[in-house]
């Protein structure tokens, strides 16, 4: 292993932008004590945001890059060597997908199915949203999955005054249980579609080998959760918002730009073509809609952005790392790494490796998709699900703590792992 300078300034500003993201609280303590609209608590509340992280260091990367070779033609060819496609994706599905129509269908068909669990909707929805919801991510695709359940959870749960205990739990689940949630097919989770088509892994292998567990595990951690704390959840008064009104129409022409978004997820020049044209139809019924998420989705964009351009420069010391390890280290391996890198980015480092066992390639990516909702950066859809939480009531102002996240994830992950490797 021989990296270069290039390398290594990448994996020091990597690992500063993952010791970023777990201060992000911190930041925000320090801005409470400067006078409010200061140049101070807005520099720090900038430094708060965890969708800003990964941006700001390849940023910094950027610039050193242009300061070792000496020009910043060389930073900006690296920049452009780059496919942004995914952040793009992200971007535009989640914009897509947060608007009025779409989440009302969601939450009709989610309490369609909580009418078939005989308990109080405080916790028959919860129940229905958190195993339904992610595995419905295998046909959407898990970005727009984890946009439409952070939103409907977080105006009937993290809005609601729950417990800390209880929120925390919840986000750890949602953020698992997307995360394997979208392995039903072989096209919606981004670390199934690194290596699906080298792999020749179709819906049939998946659901085979990938999705009932998967289905298994989500049920099975949601209903753990609910049982731990179904007194709480059965208090909830939680009611639907009848103003919301959506006309049949103009929901199906949703549904259409949503899956025209989904067919060419491949293609940005195509899909945001069609992103303009739903801009188009957003406006001209405004009555019906509600502000679009575009903030929220650039941010999300932003960092997963980030992420690329400083994880594209990780594989000097992964790549090895992947072909060295065994079955059982390689999935162990895979959970952990995941946590402190994208999903998706281990996965395809692993396409990359020659003369693979199917032993280790499974390890990889059931590794990888149980260890996806550890940390904000493990999967792809998580800051989407950040971006619209941060600011739930549920968290006192302070934002979500990357700790809280961490220990929330940790029982779901465990149940996920033992589904995945343990079950033959």
């Amino acid at each position: 292993m021989n990296p270069a300078p290039m390398e290594l300034l990448a994996s020091l500003l990597f690992g500063l932008a993952v010791l970023h993201t777990f201060c992000v609280k911190r930041f925000a303590h320090w801005a409470h004590q400067y006078p409010p609209g200061s140049v101070s608590e807005n520099l720090l509340h900038f430094l708060a945001e965890t969708e800003v992280v990964f941006g700001l260091w390849a940023a910094t990367l950027f610039l050193g890059i242009a300061a070792l070779q000496g020009s910043f033609n060389v930073a900006v060819q690296y920049i452009e060597s780059l496919n942004f496609t995914e952040p793009k994706f992200v971007f535009v599905i989640m914009v897509v997908a947060a608007t009025r129509p779409v989440v009302r269908l969601a939450e009709t068909m989610i309490s369609l199915a909580a009418r078939l669990i005989p308990a109080r909707e405080g916790a028959a929805f919860y129940l229905a949203a958190l195993v339904l919801g992610p595995l419905l991510g295998s046909f959407i695709t898990e970005p727009a999955a984890m946009t439409l359940l952070a939103l409907l959870l977080k105006r009937r749960y993290f809005d609601r005054g729950i417990s800390p205990k209880l929120a925390y739990a919840t986000l750890g689940l949602l953020f698992v249980n997307v995360s394997i949630g979208g392995t039903l097919t072989h096209f919606a989770a981004p670390p199934v579609l690194m290596v699906a088509a080298k792999w020749h892994w179709g819906m049939a292998h998946m659901f085979q080998t990938f999705g009932w567990r998967a289905a298994a595990a989500c049920g099975v951690s949601t209903a753990l959760v609910a049982t731990l704390f179904w007194k709480e959840l059965n208090k909830l008064e939680v009611e639907p918002d009848r103003d919301a009104r959506v006309p049949v129409w103009l929901t199906g022409m949703h549904v259409v730009f949503l899956g025209m978004v989904v067919a060419f997820a491949h293609h940005p020049n195509v899909f945001f073509g069609v992103f303009v044209l739903f801009l188009g139809l957003v406006t001209a019924t405004q009555e019906y809609q509600d502000d679009l998420k575009l903030r929220e989705g650039l941010l999300v964009g932003f960092f997963l952005a980030g992420l690329v351009t400083l994880g594209s420069l990780q594989a000097y010391w992964l790549k090895p790392l992947i072909q060295n390890l065994g079955g059982n280290a390689l999935f162990l391996g895979a959970t952990g790494l995941t946590a402190i890198t994208d999903n998706a980015a281990l996965t395809y480092l692993g396409s990359l490796v020659e003369s693979i066992s199917e032993e280790q390639k499974y390890a990889l990516v059931a590794g990888a998709v149980a260890g996806g909702g550890l940390t904000v950066i493990a999967n792809a859809p998580n800051p989407a699900g950040i971006g619209i939480l941060q600011s739930a009531k549920a968290f006192a102002g302070e934002g979500i703590s990357p700790l809280g996240l961490f220990l929330g994830a940790l029982p779901p992950t465990a149940i996920a792992m033992a589904f995945f490797w343990l079950l033959p």
